[in-house]
C-alpha cells in the first residue's frame, strides 16, 4: 500500500511539471537558438547543459541549501534578478550573431559550448527555481526519507526535461532543416 502512495505521488508530480517543462521559457528558447543556428546536435548539447543546471539544483535541495535561500528573500531575489541579466545577456549574444556579417565565425567560435551555456541557463532560471523550491516540496511526504524523496523527484524532472528537450532538438532541426552530418 505504502509503495502504491509513493509511485501515485512521483506520477502526481511527473504530471505537474510536464506542462511547465513544455511552457516556453528560457530553457526552451536556449535550445532553438542552438538549433536554428548551428543544428540539432547543438540543441542536444545544450540539454545535456540544462540537465546538468538542474543536477545542481537537485543536490543544493537535498543539502537544504534550496530551504535556506527561499528564507531569505533578499538572497532569493538576488540570484532570480542574476539569472534575469544572464539571459539577457544570452538573447543579445544571439541578436547580436543575427545581424553580424560574421555570423558564421561567431556560431563556430569555441567559446561557443551549449553544454556551458545551457548549465547556467537552467541553474539561474527562475522558472526552474519555482519548481525546485515551491513546487518539488509540496510532493515530499515529511515522514519519509525527505533527501531520498527530493533526489528521486529530481530526477524524474531532469529526467522528462531530458525527453522533452531531446526531442524538441530533433523537432525543431527537422523543422528549420538543420542536421548535423558527420
Amino acid at each position: 500500500m505504502e509503495r502504491e502512495k509513493k509511485m501515485s505521488v512521483f506520477v502526481l508530480f511527473a504530471l505537474t511539471v510536464i506542462p511547465l517543462i513544455f511552457t516556453p521559457g528560457p530553457d526552451m528558447l536556449f535550445i532553438l537558438s542552438q538549433v536554428i543556428g548551428k543544428d540539432a546536435k547543438a540543441g542536444m548539447l545544450a540539454t545535456i547543459g540544462i540537465c546538468l543546471g538542474y543536477l545542481v539544483h537537485s543536490v543544493l535541495m537535498a543539502l537544504g541549501i534550496a530551504a535556506l535561500i527561499v528564507s531569505f528573500p533578499v538572497l532569493f531575489e538576488s540570484i532570480r534578478w542574476l539569472g534575469i541579466a544572464y539571459l539577457l545577456f544570452l538573447a543579445a549574444s544571439l541578436i547580436k550573431s543575427v545581424f553580424s556579417d560574421n555570423k558564421f565565425i561567431i556560431e563556430r567560435k569555441s567559446s561557443s559550448n551549449p553544454i556551458k551555456k545551457g548549465f547556467f541557463t537552467a541553474l539561474l532560471n527562475p522558472k526552474g527555481m519555482l519548481i525546485y523550491f515551491a513546487i518539488l516540496p509540496q510532493f515530499i511526504d515529511k515522514a519519509g526519507n525527505m533527501v531520498n524523496q527530493g533526489l528521486i523527484l529530481s530526477l524524474i524532472f531532469i529526467g522528462l526535461i531530458f525527453v522533452v528537450y531531446g526531442s524538441l532538438s530533433v523537432i525543431f532541426a527537422k523543422v528549420t532543416q538543420k542536421t548535423h552530418i558527420d
